[in-house]
């Protein structure tokens, strides 16, 4: 298999633009998902589905937060455009000081996990996992079974109501075969979404949490990145700013297939126990 690729998430400069919900629409050609007020800030699309590969999360807190740079008060005559970094005021702040209220935002998008339980109750073969280590739906195979929709532990896959078939994040398979970044990835401007080796990926975002670590931004932790999780790693991690319940997300997923191959065992002793006391009851008779 080619070195395994994947999506790193950096959440601490997510700017909320969906630039990234935009262009994955357009390249993957996704069916618009509702324009919808939900109620829940700038968020109108609320969860993943099969028309929505890509979900910008809203989150308001009531929460001490300085500014986007943190221990930093940016108050002052707001600087020229072009000026250089230093014409802009900058004076270290105590915690609090910049107010109650922080915004967080997420880009969230299918997890390609190592341990995928979609690929294991999957009757057709129309979820494979490419040579690049992502999942992917070959929507031409799929027969609408939706077996796959609950063994998501985070609830990615959705059905298409005129077809009935399952929908995904397909990382851009088309594109990364040729070569190029993922279009979320390609438009996202801050780099919040980065692509890349996915070895290189955990390394850059370990630097990055101790980064922020050290700049005082204590709640900073990578999700997902952890290969001895519940689903062996993540093909798509992030950095979050506070707990994963926080953005929706379970906080310690599992693969839902875990314990299918000891069930099967039990089953399977349960059955030949039950024959061989069908046999002693016969012979018994005899």
């Amino acid at each position: 298999m080619t070195q395994r690729m994947g999506f790193f998430t950096d959440t601490s400069v997510c700017i909320g633009c969906k630039a990234c919900e935009v262009a994955c629409k357009e390249w993957n050609h996704v069916p618009e998902d509702g324009l919808n007020f939900t109620g829940m800030s700038y968020d109108n699309t609320e969860q993943l589905g099969a028309d929505t590969w890509r979900h910008v999360a809203f989150i308001e807190q009531r929460k001490p937060l300085a500014e986007q740079e943190p221990g930093v008060d940016h108050e002052g005559p707001v600087p020229p455009l072009g000026a250089p970094p230093d014409a802009a005021p900058m004076t270290p702040m105590a915690p609090g000081e910049g107010g109650d209220l922080r915004w967080l935002m997420a880009s969230d998008v299918c997890k390609h996990c190592t341990k995928a339980a979609c690929l294991d109750v999957c009757p057709t073969g129309a979820l494979f996992r490419t040579e690049f280590g992502t999942v992917v739906v070959q929507s031409d195979v799929c027969n609408g079974c939706g077996y796959c929709i609950p063994a998501c532990p985070f609830g990615v896959i959705g059905q298409r109501e005129d077809d009935g078939r399952a929908w995904k994040c397909t990382l851009c398979y088309d594109r990364i075969g040729d070569g190029l970044e993922p279009a979320c990835a390609k438009a996202c401007p801050t780099d919040s979404i980065q692509y890349g080796p996915l070895d290189e990926l955990r390394e850059r975002a370990a630097a990055r949490v101790a980064t922020l670590n050290d700049a005082g931004v204590d709640d900073a932790r990578l999700y997902l990145a952890d290969t001895d999780d519940g689903i062996r790693g993540a093909g798509a991690f992030f950095l979050l700013l506070d707990d994963p319940e926080v953005y929706g997300l379970p906080p310690d997923p599992i693969a839902t297939t875990r314990d299918l191959p000891a069930m099967w065992r039990h089953a399977a002793l349960a059955a030949a126990g039950l024959l061989g006391a069908g046999l002693l009851a016969f012979a018994g008779r005899a």
